[in-house]
């Protein structure tokens, strides 16, 4: 009887092993399922036409989180990176008839990221296919991205907005207060005015000088290149803003030249079907990611490769544990001394958005691009952003290649220190008292405010690292030091004001650092490999669910949510930041 109940418990147990194994493969198998067939699943025929929605949020590189589509968010984010190569690989492609955007509503994109998929669509029209982008209601992002397009359609209760721009900082001193905390600060120059939401409740001078400066050069920019498309004087496009377009009738605004035709979603597919081949009028539309699943699997690998690295987001001294993307200077060390040391990578182009972070992990990751230089040509594609920290890991290559509308410089430093003794004390009641060896042994401690002692040591340190960061700069665009100063004192500068003050080389995108990077190192024909290899979902997946988990309940913080998480990482991070002005808050 024994030995029955021991083989009875045995085999129970065998059960519930292998049902627990069993579920596990079903999920797994019903999750890759998921990951393989989110997004439009076309195929690749003859006339099709590449699908890009500009929906959901715009980042540098994506990877796909099957939860999403779950959770009815399939359309949560798309790849820069992507998206332009799978509009420049159809433009090639005799499959591919046209480009069919559809506007939607568009987060995280800069002016630098909408520049270089609007330069990738105008790239395609020049191969003689259509493109043609709809329209509910275009955002003035979208529409300046849509602009380029041949055919622009717009709804007959749609609107497009065409307002201008804007900057808005959110200040946070007196919040501070409130809660009995003040923020003690060390910087060096006067443009240098990401400490400003912690120390006041305007802008400076200086700052609303730098800001009213390179947001006139950007919308100027944009106006241009609109101007040019849609063959509207400048002048006109800037009454139409005074006007604020988003409420003109549709019919006001296609009488402006803004739009082409008036049509309602439903009459769009007939008109596309119309853009086809009398013989062949059956519409196959394939989203880029889907493309691009089908155009490389005819791609032939040749010998010699550039790489091009991505670095974008925060630069910080370790992995950032919530997912987001980050520049940790450990890992990117790491991959650009293996790059350096592979053989058959003849150049590296480096693709950077960030606007800084740690001065430490910065000077780390400037080390290791100034000994690849020495071995292979280095290239900077700048993006987005490419400001303080950012241009402090890009000024030690050969050459900067900018978007005129990226933002740059900022070269300076700063340091912030809370001081919550208030808050410890007087609102919270706890009191402190210490024993020590030294004068200085409890510097740093959160029970009182720095003394003058402290402060001067810490100011010295700033103004140290100021120096170095000036002489990197000046050692690498080949200037002298007082030269560098005149330009730095943390002023931040558009991609074209960086040209004309030799802080960059010359404007273009991705495609023209990589043509660039080839022809100083002599190839005629080569393989483009992008690094960091991409994550796959599934290694990504306990981080974004976190992430997602904690925006969900932060989310009604609405434009507070980038001060959270910008604190949240604090306890990570260097004190000693180089960061572009915090939240340049661009309306566009």
């Amino acid at each position: 009887m024994k030995d029955f109940f021991k083989y009875l418990l045995a085999s129970f147990a065998g059960v519930l092993m292998a049902g627990g194994v069993l579920l596990l493969a079903v999920l797994f198998f019903f999750i890759a399922a998921l990951a393989g067939s989110s997004g439009n699943s076309s195929e690749l025929k003859p006339h099709s036409i590449l699908h890009l929605s500009l929906n959901g949020s715009l980042s540098e590189r994506y990877t796909e989180n099957p939860l999403d589509v779950l959770k009815g968010q399939g359309d949560t984010g798309f790849g820069l990176a992507e998206t332009l190569e799978a509009i420049r690989r159809a433009k090639d492609n005799a499959d591919v008839d046209g480009l069919y955007i559809e506007a939607g509503g568009l987060s995280g994109a800069t002016p630098a990221m909408l520049e270089e998929i609007r330069q990738a669509v105008e790239d395609f029209r020049e191969s003689g296919k259509f493109v043609v982008s709809y329209g509910d209601m275009y955002t003035q992002g979208c529409y300046y991205v849509c602009s380029a397009a041949d055919r622009v359609v717009l709804n007959p209760q749609g609107s497009i907005c065409w307002s201008g721009m804007a900057s808005e900082p959110v200040f946070y001193k007196d919040l501070l207060e409130k809660i009995g905390v003040r923020m003690q600060v060390f910087r060096v120059g006067d443009y240098k005015s990401a400490v400003e939401p912690f120390t006041s409740t305007r802008m400076s001078d200086a700052n609303r000088e730098q800001i009213n400066s390179y947001l006139h050069s950007i919308w100027n920019e944009l106006m241009a290149d609109v101007s040019r498309s849609r063959h509207i004087p400048t002048d006109s496009l800037m009454r139409y803003a005074d006007e604020y377009m988003m409420f003109a009738p549709a019919t006001s605004v296609v009488a402006r030249g803004l739009a082409d035709t008036l049509c309602y979603a439903d009459g769009m597919k007939e008109y596309l079907q119309s853009r086809l081949p009398e013989k062949t009028r059956k519409l196959n539309l394939i989203s880029p990611a889907d493309f691009l699943a089908a155009a490389k699997k005819d791609k032939k690998a040749a010998p010699d490769r550039i790489a091009v690295y991505y670095a974008y987001g925060d630069i910080t001294d370790a992995e950032n544990e919530w997912g987001d993307p980050c520049i940790a200077s450990r890992t990117v060390c790491n991959d650009l001394r293996q790059l350096r040391e592979d053989k058959d990578v003849k150049a590296v182009v480096l693709r950077i958005n960030s606007g800084g972070g740690s001065a430490y992990a910065s000077e780390q990751i400037w080390r290791e691009v100034e000994l690849t230089r020495h071995e292979k040509s280095v290239v900077v594609s700048m993006g987005g952003m490419a400001a303080s920290g950012g241009y402090y890991i890009a000024c030690a290559a050969d050459t900067i290649v900018a978007e005129p509308m990226t933002l740059t410089g900022s070269i300076g430093i700063f340091g912030l220190f809370p001081d919550a003794s208030n808050l410890l004390q007087e609102k919270l009641g706890l009191h402190f008292d210490v024993v020590k060896t030294n004068e200085l042994a409890d510097f740093g401690t959160q029970a009182r405010p720095l003394n003058n002692t402290e402060c001067q040591l810490l100011q010295n340190y700033i103004d140290r690292g100021y120096a170095l960061f000036v002489q990197r700069v000046a050692d690498g665009r080949r200037l002298p030091a007082d030269s560098i100063r005149q330009l730095a004192q943390g002023r931040v500068w558009t991609g074209k004001q960086a040209v004309e003050n030799g802080l960059a080389d010359l404007t273009g995108n991705l495609q023209d650092a990589i043509r660039l990077a080839a022809e100083r190192s002599g190839l005629k024909k080569y393989d483009v490999e992008t690094y960091p290899e991409a994550k796959e979902w599934y290694d990504n997946l306990l981080g974004n669910t976190r992430k997602s988990y904690m925006e969900s309940r932060l989310g009604t913080l609405g434009e507070y949510l980038p001060l959270q998480q910008l604190l949240r990482g604090m306890d990570r991070q260097s004190c000693i930041q180089a960061r572009i002005p915090y939240l340049p808050n661009l309306t566009n």
